[in-house]
């Protein structure tokens, strides 16, 4: 690049040298404060850029996690059944007692790997406490149950099916039958 010529300097020895150099300073020095302005004004558009490319991918990688953490609620969602087929066979202790008690076992072992399984993807049981207040967020009432005390209404009678969630999503609520008081 050719100084003289950017800034309209002569060169020395011409025979026309009439430029003082006072002034070819102070437009070097006026030059040099507008490159600065917009050098900082690049600079500053170049680190905004970075923020929010850093800021987006910290939104990618949050998007990313919950997708995954709700990617198998569909499948997750499918083998309820299963697991509940489970313990209602489990669950009717005469029939269950009258069975080869080596299949049993077997069964048993069944169940507990697809439930440990289960809980190794995020899924925890919901099992409300009989007597603890209903939840209306959470509960799905299956029928009321007459109480004789006041401080029963609007309770947990009886659990009839325990509810399940996924990273804090509920999948299936508990099925439970609420205390209803009436004087």
């Amino acid at each position: 690049m050719d100084i003289e010529r950017e800034y309209n300097v002569e060169p020395e020895g011409d025979a026309d040298n009439t430029k003082d150099p006072a002034e070819v300073v102070a437009k070097l020095k006026e030059e040099i404060k507008v490159l600065r302005k917009e050098r900082d004004e690049y600079l500053g558009g170049w680190q905004r850029a970075k923020a929010d490319f850093i800021n987006a991918r910290k939104d990618d990688e949050k998007a990313r996690v919950a997708f995954v953490k709700f990617a198998n609620e569909g499948l997750l969602s499918d083998i309820l059944p299963v697991v509940e087929s489970f313990e209602r066979a489990m669950g009717n202790k005469e029939v269950w007692e009258k069975a080869d008690a080596s299949w049993r076992t077997g069964v048993e072992h069944i169940a507990a790997l697809l439930k440990k399984t289960l809980a190794e993807n995020g899924l925890k049981e919901i099992v409300p406490v009989a007597g603890s207040v209903y939840d209306v967020a959470r509960d799905e009432v299956v029928g009321h149950e007459k109480v004789e005390n006041e401080t029963q209404n609007n309770t947990i009678v009886v659990v009839v099916e325990k509810g399940y969630e996924l990273a804090g999503k509920i999948l299936k609520p508990p099925k439970v039958k609420v205390g209803e008081y009436k004087k």
